[in-house]
Formats: structure tokens, C-alpha cells, sequence
């Protein structure tokens, strides 16, 4: 089920808060039928409505949800129940838990990519057969893979089955994240007053839904309108002009940028209606001067938790700097082989890795040079900010393509390989700089605040300090309230003609 779909947005969605207000504000009522569950009917109902949104894409893999859910829940309790009298068991449990967590996201995800990879190097000829990837895999077995070893840390105490169902299963975040922490959910669930009705709350949810439905209806996809024709062409391996193709790596960033932030802030939203406090996942990561602080602002929960239960496991910064260097690097590998079951995504995850590295050493050798770290002049900060993301539009090519012929192909007409020409052909032929995607883009990322600053939401990962500074403009009303109207219509008139698109994390 999309957020931007029209069932979405007029039936599910209403029925859901329609519901869950209504339980909340009768719920002492209710409790006189089902005792114990006063205090849980708000989770209950967010839960059993999110195992719908799943079902509502496959029925099949809803089994395969519950299973892994019941599982890993039993195994925590049990590695909580002998982590301090049996230390060795508990670890050894913890072990298999995330080891069969892996095995299943590997046969899901990497199994027709490893066997096709096996086969054209040893020349073998094992079957194939086509695995349909359940959507959302990748982020509820990390959810869940932290949770245990957040218990056998002794970090995670609270095993309430329904806090823990809805904890894994919430639909804001199931299918494209963020990456959720047990300790950020589950003093939410408890607390009886956050299923109260909380109109600040509502109004803060709908603006920041509205703001991420704009993002996605009128940014990203027709930016999709101007990278697809360019990357089809590359696939097919056609010789592309310079201009459109770096307009078409410039307009995938903006895609790619405008989806993944419309969704996050469009999670962000549903969960303020449930005054529910998602971590921020997106903090204009194009505004980064480095590469080291764009990993702080893009996908911020998947950064954590590869810092936390990969970076830091294999030794972190702790052993010597070119250890460092390689741990980052093979982390960075493995966040590449995360996000997709090919070989673009894993050299994405290492030209990331060697950029890192890059920018580790750079600051390195600024430290032994004796340069101060607030050096920097604003030209200074701009040249990073520019390098920067030039670094990653590069680096989204090889996220973006599909195959390495389209790798090579976009690389090399990037660089040069056929020819300088400035006349665009495969986008709409106009000069270069009045290309309706060049100023319109900077000027959206660059100049703008971001969501949360718009609304004057301070929070980074905190789920319990975030605070609403102050009750927006009237006019910022209008606005949202225009922005709601407008996406509304182009979700109609997209609809209309068979044009509503899947988010891009949705694959992942």
C-alpha cells in the first residue's frame, strides 16, 4: 500500500486514526470487557491495522512476518532470562538468532544474485528459480537483529508482546524505515497518555505529511520524468550527450533526494497523528560538507545502526588507524550490499567506503599540519559543499544503474567519451542554464530549510526531547493547506492516467 495512493490517503489512513481515537477515548469502557488490555488498546490497534497495510501486498508473506516476529521475541526473552546466570548460552543463542535473521534475508534477497554471480565464475550451472522479495525484509530483520543484541547487552528490559508486535510492524516505517531502536519505541507504547487525542500534534502531523506528499508528487517523480529516459538509454548501451548526462545523474540525485525525504517526513506525519515520535531520518544531507557529515544526515538510522552493531563490533576506531580504514571500508561494503542483490550496489557501498577513508585521512593530515578544525571561510565551505555532492551524484550512478554497461556507459559520456555537446536529447531542448531542473533544484535544497526547520521542530534521533518551538504563521497554514489541495489533484489526475509510483526505498 503507497502513502501516495488515493485508498491510502481517503480510506485506510482515516479508518486507522478514526479507530485508534476512538478506542483511546473509550478505552476505560472497554477495559471492563478486556481487562488487560486498557492499557495496551492503542498498541493493539496500530498493530493489528499495520499487519493489514502489510497483508494488503501479499497475504503470503504475512506468515512469514509473524513467524520471524514470534521467534525473535521468544528468543530475546529466553537470552534475557540466562544472560546473567549462563553467560555463554545467552551468547551462543544471540549468534543463532542473528544468524538465521541473516540466512533468511540472505535466500530472500541475495540468492538468484549469488547463484547467477557463482555460475558465471566457476562455470557451474546450478538452478535458478524466482524468489519474490518480501517487501520490507531488509528493515524489519535489522529492527530485529538490534533488539537482541540490545538484550543480550542488557540494554532492552521491556518484553510486552504487543509493544514488541507493533514495535517491528509499524506501518509508518515497515516497508522503507527508518530503522527503528528498541529504546526509543517502547517508552512511547507505554505511557497511557500518548493515546489521547493531542490536536497539536494532529495539526504538526497533517503539515508534515502534506510537505512530504508535495516532495514526492511534485519533485520526485517528475524528476523521474528527466533521469529514466537517460538511464534507459544507458542500459541499452546508446552513446548519451555530456549535457544530458550529467543532467540525468543531477536529476536522479533529485529524485532520489525529494523520494526518500517525502517519505520520511510523510512517516513522521502519520506517526504525529498517533502522537508517535519517529527518529529523523533525513537532515538535508546535500548541505554536507563532507562526506563524513553527509553519512550524518542521509538515512541517519541505517548510519547508527552500521556504526553501532558493525563499525564499532569490528574494532572501530580502537586499533590502529589503517584498521580503522578498513573497517570503514568493509562497513560501508556491506551498507552497499544492504540496499540491493548486485554488483552496482556493492562497488556504490565502496566508492562510499573510499571516500571515507579519503576523508578520514584528509583530517588526519590536517591534525598533523597543526590546521584548526573552524579554519574553514564560507568560499571554503561552499567549495566542500559543492565537492561533496558532485561525490555522491557520481556515486548515485552506480546506485542507480541497473547493469555495469550502464555503469560504464553514463561514466563514460560523463567524462567525455562522446563528446562535449551541449544540446540536449534525450530531456527538453533548452539552454543549459534555464533547464526548468538546474535552478528550481538549488534553490529547494540549498537555500531552503528543511522540514522539521520549517515547522520548527527541534529533534535529531531523540524520540523523547523533541520539542515544538512555536505555533507556525497563519500563513503557513495556507500554505499546507494549498499543498494538500494541489497534491490531491495530482495524485487524481495521476491516477487517472496510470502514473502513481512506488517509493524508491520500497526496494530495498
Amino acid at each position: 500500500m503507497l502513502f501516495n495512493s488515493l485508498y491510502f490517503l481517503f480510506q485506510y489512513l482515516p479508518l486507522v486514526a478514526f479507530v485508534f481515537l476512538a478506542l483511546s477515548r473509550y478505552r476505560r469502557q472497554i477495559s471492563i470487557l478486556l481487562r488487560t488490555l486498557e492499557r495496551n488498546i492503542g498498541c493493539a490497534c496500530l498493530a493489528l491495522a499495520s499487519l493489514y497495510f502489510y497483508a494488503y501486498w501479499d497475504v503470503t508473506y504475512i506468515f512469514l512476518l509473524l513467524g520471524s516476529i514470534i521467534l525473535n521475541y521468544k528468543t530475546g526473552c529466553w537470552i534475557s532470562m540466562i544472560r546473567d546466570s549462563n553467560k555463554a548460552r545467552a551468547k551462543t543463542l544471540l549468534i543463532r538468532a542473528v544468524a538465521c535473521n541473516l540466512l533468511t534475508l540472505a535466500y530472500f534477497k541475495y540468492f538468484v544474485f549469488f547463484t547467477t554471480s557463482f555460475n558465471s565464475l566457476f562455470g557451474t550451472s546450478f538452478p535458478l528459480f524466482t524468489i519474490i522479495l518480501p517487501l520490507g525484509i531488509s528493515f524489519f530483520t535489522f529492527t530485529q537483529i538490534a533488539f537482541l543484541v540490545d538484550v543480550y547487552q542488557g540494554k532492552a528490559t521491556e518484553f510486552n508482546f504487543i509493544h514488541y508486535l507493533l514495535f517491528v510492524t509499524y506501518f509508518p516505517h515497515l516497508i522503507a524505515g527508518p530503522i527503528l531502536h528498541h529504546a526509543q519505541m517502547m517508552p512511547q507504547f507505554k505511557r497511557l497518555e500518548k493515546f489521547e487525542i493531542n490536536w497539536d500534534n494532529l495539526v504538526i502531523g497533517i503539515s508534515f505529511f502534506t510537505i512530504g506528499l508535495a516532495k514526492k508528487v511534485f519533485i520526485a517523480d517528475t524528476c523521474a520524468g528527466f533521469s529514466t529516459p537517460i538511464f534507459d538509454a544507458a542500459k541499452a548501451g546508446k552513446l548519451i550527450p555530456f549535457v544530458d548526462s550529467w543532467l540525468g545523474a543531477y536529476a536522479y540525485s533529485l529524485q532520489l533526494y525529494f523520494d526518500f525525504s517525502g517519505y520520511c517526513d510523510m512517516a513522521i506525519g502519520i506517526s504525529y497523528i498517533f502522537n508517535i515520535r519517529l527518529p529523523y531520518n533525513f537532515n538535508s544531507p546535500y548541505k554536507a560538507v563532507n562526506i563524513i557529515d553527509f553519512w550524518r544526515r542521509w538515512h541517519i538510522t541505517l548510519s547508527v545502526f552500521l556504526r553501532d552493531y558493525l563499525y564499532i563490533p569490528l574494532g572501530g576506531n580502537r586499533q590502529g588507524k589503517w584498521r580503522r580504514y578498513a573497517n570503514l571500508f568493509i562497513t560501508m561494503l556491506l551498507g552497499g550490499l544492504w540496499h540491493g542483490a548486485g554488483w552496482t550496489f556493492i562497488l556504490w557501498g565502496a566508492l562510499h567506503g573510499l571516500y571515507l577513508v579519503i576523508n578520514h585521512g584528509f583530517h588526519a593530515f590536517r591534525e598533523k599540519m597543526g590546521w584548526k578544525h573552524g579554519m574553514w571561510s564560507l568560499p571554503g565551505r561552499m567549495l566542500g559543499t559543492g565537492v561533496t555532492f558532485v561525490a555522491v551524484m557520481i556515486a548515485w550512478v552506480l546506485f542507480r544503474s541497473e547493469n555495469m554497461l550502464s555503469v560504464q556507459t553514463m561514466l563514460s559520456c560523463m567524462t567525455g567519451g562522446n563528446g562535449f555537446s551541449l544540446t540536449p536529447v534525450y530531456i527538453y531542448h533548452c539552454p543549459l542554464l534555464m533547464h526548468p531542473l538546474l535552478i528550481p533544484g538549488f534553490i529547494l535544497i540549498w537555500a531552503m530549510p528543511n522540514t522539521q526547520q520549517l515547522l520548527g521542530i527541534h529533534d535529531t534521533s531523540d524520540t523523547e526531547t523533541g520539542t515544538i518551538t512555536g505555533i507556525p504563521p497563519w500563513w503557513m497554514w495556507v500554505f499546507i493547506g494549498t499543498l494538500l489541495g494541489a497534491g490531491i489533484i495530482q495524485l487524481l489526475l495521476a491516477q487517472m492516467h496510470g502514473k502513481t509510483s512506488e517509493f524508491l526505498y520500497y526496494q530495498f
